[in-house]
């Protein structure tokens, strides 16, 4: 065996000779950067404790601060959030003032140039106690929302605190606000900062003023930003936040100076909501053991009647029985495997759904007047589901549709085709649907894609109803999608409450929502395509009446009653095209649609369905500035486009020969084809549905 060795060390010995040339200046390498050891008491002393504002401080983005333009915006809604807020709780209709200023250096800049602006939002609700201000302006995770179940815009008391953060950061100016509780107090003024460190506020003046308001709070923030109008601005913003918001009544000046004016259209407060306790469903094995140890009850059963909802003293000694616990158990003596029973017998037992007033919905008739004040359409309508439960927590799903053009719009010229290129052929038109998403009353205008309201109107089946749909995209058509999830606790997706969490049960109940939605719609689009084509066919016969008429005459020899077979004539023309169902579904007449409840349909003649929601909407329209309205579906709108209260209504008095031109004009246009339909008759004679009819006028 010896032989083998040494043979074995050869090669060995041989391919390490040339190594041990290189050794030398491996140990000098060596030598020269030694490494370095850290000992644990070291590592140990350098730990230390992150404040909350640090953290925000490095991670804004988290917050909604990914860039200018969005900083900007999420400094004004947290601002108008607040107010919105603090005026519903006090039982005020809000008045909300919002204005940007441009802030420069002593030469004017363009707003679209500008990088810093100052931010002032006042309102009129019942202010804030003098040693509240500055915690709550400059104290991060501070508020009154976070522990209690009920439904608010503000969830985590992080919002106004960190738009001061942000301004702090980007130009070192505090935040300044007045405040007044009543017109017999003073008003105070106070600067606050936030020491990062610590996460307390700094106070730099506190002192009493005058103010001219009576109450109300004012804020005031300076920041970096960029101000551009467009998708995902904050003028965008405002306007969804008053369709959301019919009641409130919105101010904004601009930083070019303009005033805009959203007046409130429905003068109302909504429902107030109510506080609640959790729901069995809604906790976590942990929470509970928390619970356990925070109680002020004596016994379990005392715990689970008087800290949980929907829980009788009865089902609490069930609930023990069945996990085995004694009712009278101490809660701070269960823990471990006794505790963990107990949570999973919470857990099977059958319990009623948490109860719905602590949830404040929008509501049909808000929402209609919502969408006809701020966009122009033909159609409108609104859904309202009932209560759901997602882990415990009360929820509910409204929706609503705006679709088609006003009359006054489908009449203005078009303009003159462009001649095409050999082989180029006509575009259709690619014009998409909007969908407009809300929580809490609150427009969500980033990470639409990742939001389960859109997944939602994406995996809605839109032909179904008369809409052109691509595969996995929106259906086409002038239409705005309106959804709105009112919550105790709206479960984001971030810290920046920009997108809705995929539940299951959330997506089915917008799904469902969209659907009746849906199902309205189809029914107003095959009756007015219905009705269409035989108010085409009717005035083909009444262009002929008066011919016939006469040479019925000349046969009689002069004798005939022109006017009774004239009349004659007339009524079995509109028999033979559907009578006075025609006339209702094209808004001929002043009955509502049948089958279309919380509906509006606007018409050349007038308004159907809703019609005192919408004279009241156009009455409060009618006194502020034209410059309020606009079309969310086309951020550019036109300087001619004339206004919605410009409609014209029905009249009541006898014919004129005026009208009569008027009536022969309507006739040949239609004979002319402007009058357009999807569903051709063919020449043959369409019997109106027996469904497709509204209900007659009692």
């Amino acid at each position: 065996m010896a032989p083998k060795k040494e043979s074995a060390s050869d090669p060995e010995s041989k391919s390490s000779a040339p190594r041990s040339n290189h050794e030398p200046a491996a140990k000098t390498k060596a030598a020269a950067k030694p490494v370095e050891r850290v000992t644990a008491v070291e590592m140990g002393a350098r730990q230390r404790e992150i404040s909350v504002s640090e953290f925000f401080t490095k991670n804004r983005h988290l917050l909604g601060f990914d860039n200018p333009r969005k900083a900007l915006l999420t400094c004004v809604k947290e601002a108008v959030d607040n107010a919105l807020d603090a005026c519903e709780e006090a039982g005020i209709l809000p008045d909300v003032t919002v204005k940007l200023e441009v802030v420069s250096n002593g030469e004017p800049v363009a707003p679209s140039q500008a990088s810093r602006f100052r931010i002032t939002v006042t309102d009129n609700g019942p202010g804030i106690v003098r040693q509240q201000i500055p915690r709550i302006f400059a104290k991060l995770l501070y508020g009154s929302k976070f522990h209690r179940l009920r439904m608010s815009r503000g969830q985590q008391g992080i919002g106004i605190s960190a738009a001061g953060m942000y301004g702090q950061l980007t130009t070192g100016k505090p935040v300044k606000i007045i405040s007044r509780i009543g017109p017999r107090a003073a008003a105070h003024f106070f600067e606050v900062q936030i020491d990062t460190k610590k996460n307390e506020p700094l106070v730099h003046e506190n002192k009493q003023i005058d103010w001219e308001q009576p109450r109300g709070t004012q804020v005031t923030l300076e920041v970096e930003g960029k101000y551009q109008k467009g998708r995902a601005s904050v003028d965008e913003w405002l306007e969804q936040t008053s369709i959301a918001n019919p009641h409130v009544r919105l101010i904004y000046h601009t930083p070019e100076k303009e005033a805009k004016e959203y007046p409130r259209t429905y003068h109302e407060l909504p429902p107030q909501p109510r506080e609640i306790k959790p729901h069995p469903y809604g906790i976590e094995f942990g929470m509970l053991l928390k619970m356990l140890q925070d109680t002020k009850s004596h016994s379990v059963s005392g715990l689970l009647a008087t800290d949980f909802c929907r829980v009788s003293p009865q089902m609490a000694d069930e609930i023990c029985k069945a996990a085995k616990v004694s009712p009278e158990a101490k809660p701070r003596e269960l823990k471990g495997p006794v505790a963990e029973t107990l949570y999973k017998t919470l857990q099977e037992t059958k319990i009623m759904a948490p109860p719905t007033n602590c949830i404040s919905p929008i509501g049909e008739k808000a929402i209609l007047a919502g969408l006809y004040k701020q966009i122009k359409g033909e159609f409108y309508t609104a859904v309202s589901r009932p209560p759901a439960v997602y882990r415990g927590n009360p929820f509910i799903i409204e929706a609503g549709l705006a679709y088609g053009n006003r009359p006054q719009d489908q009449n203005r010229p078009q303009q003159p085709a462009m001649p095409k290129a050999e082989g180029e052929h006509e575009e259709e038109d690619s014009e998409l649907a909007r969908v407009i998403r809300y929580a809490n009353r609150v427009p969500l205008l980033y990470q639409q894609s990742a939001c389960s309201t859109f997944k939602a109107v994406l995996g809605t089946g839109w032909k179904n109803y008369g809409l052109s749909q691509s595969r996995g995209a929106l259906p086409g058509g002038p239409m705005v999608i309106f959804v709105h999830m009112a919550s105790v606790w709206v479960p984001f997706t971030s810290e920046s409450k920009e997108a809705i969490a995929d539940y299951d049960e959330i997506q089915k109940e917008i799904t469902l929502a969209l659907r009746e939605c849906g199902r309205r719609l189809g029914l107003f689009i095959r009756r007015r395509e219905r009705a269409a084509s035989e108010f085409r066919r009717r005035n083909i016969f009444e262009l002929y009446i008066e011919e016939v008429v006469d040479a019925c005459n000349r046969l009689k020899g002069g004798t005939l009653p022109k006017e009774k077979l004239k009349a004659q004539l007339h009524k079995i023309a509109a028999t033979r095209t559907g009578g006075q169902k025609t006339d209702q579904a094209l808004g001929k007449t002043s009955t509502g649609p049948e089958g279309l409840p919380h509906s509006i349909i606007v018409t050349a003649e007038g308004i159907e369905g809703e019609t005192e929601l919408a004279t009241q909407v156009e009455a409060d329209q009618a006194t502020v500035a034209p410059t309020a309205e606009s079309d969310l579906r086309d951020t550019t709108r036109s300087a001619d486009e004339p206004a919605p209260k410009g409609k014209s209504t029905k009249g009541t008095g006898a014919k004129t020969p005026s009208k009569k031109i008027t009536e022969k004009s309507d006739q040949l246009a239609l004979l002319a084809g402007q009058l357009t339909v999807k569903k051709k008759s063919g020449g043959k004679s369409l019997k109106p549905a027996k469904s497709a009819g509204p209900r007659k006028s009692k």
